[in-house]
């Protein structure tokens, strides 16, 4: 994993030295947990910023970080009972999480404003959860006005064997 975090930094640095021009953006995501954690969590929402060069006509290359929350659904135990009478009972529990990635990110536009994309790096883990996880996101998506972005993407956090991963949609401001 350092190895991997490593050639994406020498990567960034070099898109710095050949860079044609630089872009900050920032935008948001709502989206919906699917398996492991489509079974603890109910809705996902976050704010995402990258900053990216253009290092060939329509290809960026930045690196990426925001905030992801995983608002948990509530869980139920079922209440143990002996000839009639409560033993231990019912207990209720609500999870929230959230994520931070500190991530390389990358981005092809083709003509007429399609484009594809991944992130990929390393989401610390906040809230009931800790330590943190390999990351990645791809995505597809639609650029308009120059300075507008649309996209789709599936984003995964994997960590010891557990898949906190969501289907989401997004939006994203270019500067």
């Amino acid at each position: 994993m350092k190895k991997l975090l490593l050639i994406g930094a020498l990567a960034l640095l070099g898109a710095n030295v050949n860079a044609q021009e630089s872009h900050f953006k920032i935008g948001g995501h709502v989206g919906l947990p699917v398996g492991d954690a489509g079974d603890t969590y109910a809705f996902n929402a976050g704010v995402d910023v990258a900053y990216t060069w253009q290092i060939a006509e329509h290809f960026e290359l930045g690196a990426t970080t925001g905030y992801s929350h995983y608002f948990g659904k509530e869980i139920k135990t079922p209440e143990l009972n002996f000839m009639g009478s409560v033993i231990i009972p019912s207990i209720s529990y609500k999870s929230n999480v959230g994520s931070i990635p500190v991530a390389a990110t990358a981005q092809y536009t083709f003509e007429g404003g399609f484009n594809v994309g991944a992130d990929l790096g390393y989401a610390f883990l906040t809230g009931d959860a800790d330590g943190g996880g390999f990351y990645y996101q791809p995505k597809v998506g639609y650029t308009f006005a120059e300075k507008h972005t649309i996209f789709a993407g599936y984003k995964g956090i994997s960590k010891d064997g557990y898949e906190l991963s969501t289907v989401s949609i997004g939006y994203a401001y270019k500067f």
